[in-house]
């Protein structure tokens, strides 16, 4: 054993995000495997294994078809790779919505078998009962109003919300509802600035916005969007790198180099050992 004392990280959790109320910004980003979450570590106070993976990594039109199962093995992968961030699993869809028990059983399967410090569910309208259910059960749980991605197949489409009064009352109330049944933060997105705005002000908790303004507490984004890594981004998202032309042209150099002949070269090849001499 080691005589070196191994350095303890203490990971943020819950009750240091409801700090951040009205406070210094929250940053938030995906992350789906353990060498992101390993760049992403020392930028980030929040890192949420969205099931927006089934999407961005695995190719699907949409969340609805992601699993437990995936969700699981993506956010053991971000705890492998993370040391300080808080971990934060999305509940995919048909994971929840049966009724408290279910959601406490799938929940605590999520945290038992990720280590993660938090789950993340789309705040319907009978969702917030589940989320009192699940934190007095000592499950820290985050909101999600305004665009429910999971609810795609009911809208018809990625729609932004509260374009009408009726809507815009509907989310609010989704909003304090959530607050109220004891979520430590509330994911806005797609709403306009006015409703992230009151919603900000109107709940107790840290509001973290993805199309909803700077109004919001704190900021997420789908992480391969930001880094530029498809040709079509939302419009709320900005483009901090185009990874995608970059891995374009490092792929078409390494095709070259192989068709040449270049690569491998010398410094890359393994030789015999020379036989030593008597």
């Amino acid at each position: 054993m080691s005589s070196q004392k191994q350095e303890i990280v203490r990971r943020i959790a819950a009750p240091d995000i409801r700090a951040r109320k009205g406070g210094e910004p929250i940053v938030c980003l995906t992350a789906y495997d353990a060498p992101t979450a390993a760049l992403l570590d020392d930028h980030c106070d929040l890192l949420l294994v969205g099931d927006s993976v089934g999407m961005v990594v695995h190719g699907m039109p949409n969340t609805v078809g992601v699993t437990l199962e995936m969700m699981i093995l993506h956010g053991q992968a971000v705890m492998r790779g993370s040391k300080r961030a808080m971990v934060v699993i999305d509940m995919p869809f048909g994971s929840y919505e049966g009724g408290k028990e279910q959601a406490y059983e799938n929940c605590a399967r999520v945290m038992k078998e990720t280590g993660a410090q938090g789950v993340k569910l789309e705040s319907g309208p009978t969702v917030a009962e589940t989320i009192a259910y699940l934190v007095q059960r000592g499950i820290p749980v985050m909101g999600h109003v305004g665009l429910r991605p999971q609810a795609v197949l009911t809208d018809g489409a990625f729609k932004a919300k509260g374009r009408t009064d009726e809507e815009r009352l509907r989310v609010m109330s989704e909003a304090e509802a959530t607050a109220d049944a004891g979520a430590f933060a509330v994911v806005i997105e797609g709403v306009a600035e006015g409703l992230a705005a009151d919603i900000t002000r109107a709940i107790d908790k840290p509001t973290i916005g993805i199309g909803a303004s700077a109004a919001c507490d704190g900021q997420i984004l789908v992480t391969p969007d930001m880094l530029g890594l498809f040709d079509w981004t939302p419009k709320f998202v900005r483009r901090y790198a185009d990874l995608r032309s970059e891995i374009g042209r490092a792929v078409a150099a390494y095709a070259d180099d192989v068709k040449a002949r270049r690569f491998p070269a010398e410094v890359e090849t393994y030789f015999s050992k020379k036989p030593v001499s008597p």
